[in-house]
Formats: C-alpha cells, structure tokens, sequence
C-alpha cells in the first residue's frame, strides 16, 4: 500500500516534492493522466469522469489513500466522489483544504458560523476549469466573511510549462497578474491556485511585489497530509511506490526529471 498522488499532468510533483521531504518513510504512488492534460479546460463532467477513472486505477494498484494534487480535479470531481461514495477503507482528499486553513487560520473540521479574517482583498490565480467552478470561493464563503476574491484565468500557463517553455511561462504569469492587478490594484494575499504554479511562484511573487503573501500548496498540503496520517495511521503508505504515465512514459520520465532536477521513470498506467 502506497499513498497516491494524483495530477492531470506534472504539476502536483510539487506536492510529491514537499511530502516527501515532510514524510520520508511514507510509500508515494504518483499517477499522471499526461494524455489528457491539461484538464483545465476541459468542462466539469468530463474532468469527473477522467478523475475518477484515474483514481479508480490507482485504487487497483494499492492505493488506499489518493491526494488529488490538482486544484481543477479538486474542484470539479472530489465534492462528487465524496457524495456518490467511496469503496470500503478508500479516501480521496483535495488540495483545496490546506489553502483554505492557512487562509482563515481555522481547521476544516471547524463547524462555527463565518468570521472576520485578517486578509480582505486575495487574488486567485487558476485554470480556467477551477476559475469557472466558483470551488474557491464556496469553501471559502463557508468560513469566512468579508472577503473580496478576484479571480484570474490562467490560460496557457500549464501547457508552457507541461511544454518545458519556461520563458513563455513566465511572460504569460506577468501577464496575468497585470490583468488581475488592473482589476484589484492592491491584493493582499495571493492564491497559487495550480499546483503547477509554485515552479513559477517567484514571477508571480516579483510580478505581485513583496507586499503581498503569496499561498503556494506543496508545503501546505505535505503539512496536511502528515497530521492526517498521524490521525489515521492505517492510511499511511508501506507497499511499493512508482511512478505511472497515461502518456508516454519516455516523455513524461524526462519532463519530471528537469522539474525536480532528480531522475524520475514513468512506466505507463
């Protein structure tokens, strides 16, 4: 039994990343869905369907416990799965959680009505999938009042950087955030609301100014997922790891090498 994780594509290897180094006994299975990434743009039935397909393989390999690393299968699948159902002794969890903790600075297991909370004015940058699911926001609104979100769809961000094109990247995030900025001017806090964006999260930070504290998910959902472990020993990963690919795994091994600058192999899913 290993602990999954699960992206559309490369991005949630910053989740990997952060809990590896946060659990280093723990067993991670990684599963990207690379043919058919990015799913960013993809409408919310079909995300559901390719999610829980990919989730469902994952079980099969011995996965009882998936993180679904991706904020757009987060937002338009887990809510669903999690109401349809689940198999015996199987958990799915989001990356939505740790950010919206962070944020309010209260657990998610807390019920109390919606409170004041310190930063006013948050910039969310994300797919245009997530961006269009109001996920954010919902969550959000359920712990929170008085809090201004302004939105912003990243097109092209994931597909550069899923690409290795990191100089069109890092003119497309500039971009974005003159796009948001002229709609906020002054954003407090700023929501990396891809788990692709922390490669990129010191342009957005340059790009924002130092003023404003930029939310990236890796070491948030690492720290989340150990006091879950901790609680729920049983979930915790003591089998045989790897790395799977929907797409070609030769392609996909060498894209995840440059990211995290460490030798990585695909095999296919």
């Amino acid at each position: 039994m290993a602990v999954g994780i699960f992206d559309s594509g490369l991005g949630g290897l910053t989740v990997l990343n952060a809990a590896q180094k946060r659990l280093p006994d723990v067993e991670f299975l990684y599963y990207a869905d690379s043919a058919h990434a990015p799913y960013g743009v993809r409408d919310a039935e079909n995300i559901y369907q390719l999610t829980k397909a990919a989730v469902e393989d994952m079980w099969s390999k011995g996965c009882d416990l998936v993180i679904l690393a991706c904020n757009t299968a987060s937002a338009a699948a887990l809510r669903r799965m999690q109401e349809d159902g689940l198999p015996e002794g199987k958990r799915v969890l989001g990356v939505f959680v740790p950010l919206i903790e962070a944020l309010t600075e209260r657990q998610w297991g807390d019920n109390s009505p919606p409170r004041e909370v310190a930063v006013k004015h948050v910039a969310l940058f994300a797919t245009p999938a997530t961006v269009s699911s109001r996920a954010f926001q919902r969550e959000l609104a359920f712990r929170a009042i008085g809090v201004d979100v302004e939105a912003q769809a990243c097109g092209g961000v994931v597909d550069a950087i899923e690409d290795g094109d990191m100089i069109l990247a890092e003119a497309l995030v500039r971009s974005h955030v003159d796009a948001l900025t002229r709609k906020m001017p002054e954003p407090q806090a700023a929501i990396l609301g891809c788990t692709h964006y922390p490669l990129m999260e010191e342009i957005f930070q340059a790009a924002l100014g130092a003023d404003v504290q930029v939310f990236s998910q890796g070491r948030l959902v690492a720290d989340s997922l150990a006091d879950y472990l901790e609680r729920h020993p049983q979930m915790m990963g003591q089998g045989q790891g790897g790395f799977y690919t929907t797409g070609v795994p030769a392609r996909v091994s060498d894209r995840a090498t440059q990211f995290l600058r460490r030798e990585m192999i695909f095999q296919a899913a």
